[in-house]
């Protein structure tokens, strides 16, 4: 659009609370809160007190007291954007929790897929690579299966646990006219006929569990390569929520395809995240959906 900033959030402070390193939700954040005229402070936990020892529960406690009237925030464990929502009067925009979740990085991909493919309902998409230790995975789950996608998560088995039951008990109780949700090891049938294909990081400091013997063996069965990609339509969107191992979980040339929607995801994001702090902060769900 040629207006650059909306006044949606002037007066509105937002504070961008990050423990862990990141570029794309951090800035993405950031700049949307700055294009609908927000007040931005942006800390990190690493140059905090959190350093000499403070607690999650203080620091969000000093934060609203200077004045914060959202928190967007990301954390290394589990749930602690709950645990802050309990003791903050304002909003807490979750930016991934551990393992747990990463819900805006779904809602953008959601989004970019019916960009693109219109209704993703009978879709199949595949999610591809490290789903153990991904909390992207998890949000795609939900948001795609709620979407009617026909979901596949495919790796090796050691990095599919939990994933296999979660697709049992979703087959014996999932909503009416739900396509499916499918794990598999099998790389080949994963691949076969899909619409979209979503490649994962593999964490590297995964290795020193053992649950992979290395990083060239993984690339060897389980990498995004122009062969593997040929199993899918020729249509196929392929995406990756970043940052990339290329090379390892994606060939280099398969991520500059003509195809690939990577960079267009992180475009999508600061809109996604746009409307986010928008509805959170009192805005009317029609205007974003009309928008």
């Amino acid at each position: 659009r040629p207006i650059s900033k909306v006044p949606a959030l002037r007066g509105t402070n937002v504070t961008i609370l990050f423990y862990e390193a990141s570029t794309r939700t951090r800035v993405s954040f950031e700049v949307a809160a700055k294009n609908l005229s927000a007040d931005v402070v942006n800390i990190a936990a690493s140059s905090s007190s959190v350093t000499k020892g403070e607690s999650l529960v203080d620091t969000i406690r000093t934060v609203e007291a200077l004045g914060a009237d959202m928190i967007v925030m990301r954390h290394g464990t589990s749930g602690a954007p709950y645990l802050a929502a309990e003791v903050f009067s304002g909003s807490i925009l979750n930016g991934g929790d551990g393992w747990h979740a990463h819900p805006s990085q779904a809602l953008l991909d959601l989004y970019t897929m019916r960009a693109h493919l219109g209704d993703v309902r009978g879709k199949k998409v595949v999610i591809l690579g490290d789903v153990l230790h991904s909390r992207v995975a998890r949000s795609n789950v939900w948001s795609l299966t709620a979407a009617g996608a026909d979901l596949w998560i495919c790796g090796p088995t050691t990095i599919l646990r939990g994933f296999d039951a979660w697709a049992r008990r979703w087959s014996g109780g999932g909503a009416p006219g739900h396509a499916g949700f499918t794990v598999t090891s099998d790389i080949d049938a994963a691949l076969r006929d899909a619409d979209v294909v979503m490649a994962l990081r593999l964490q590297r400091e995964r290795m020193d569990a053992g649950l992979l013997p290395s990083l060239r063996e993984y690339a060897a069965r389980f990498g995004l390569t122009r062969d593997r990609l040929a199993l899918a339509k020729p249509t196929a969107l392929v995406m990756h929520p970043g940052p990339m191992n290329e090379g390892v979980e994606i060939a280099p040339d398969v991520a500059i395809l003509d195809r690939s929607v990577i960079t267009e995801q992180v475009t999508n994001g600061v809109a996604v995240r746009m409307a986010l702090l928008y509805l959170l902060a009192g805005g009317h769900p029609e205007a974003v959906t009309n928008a």
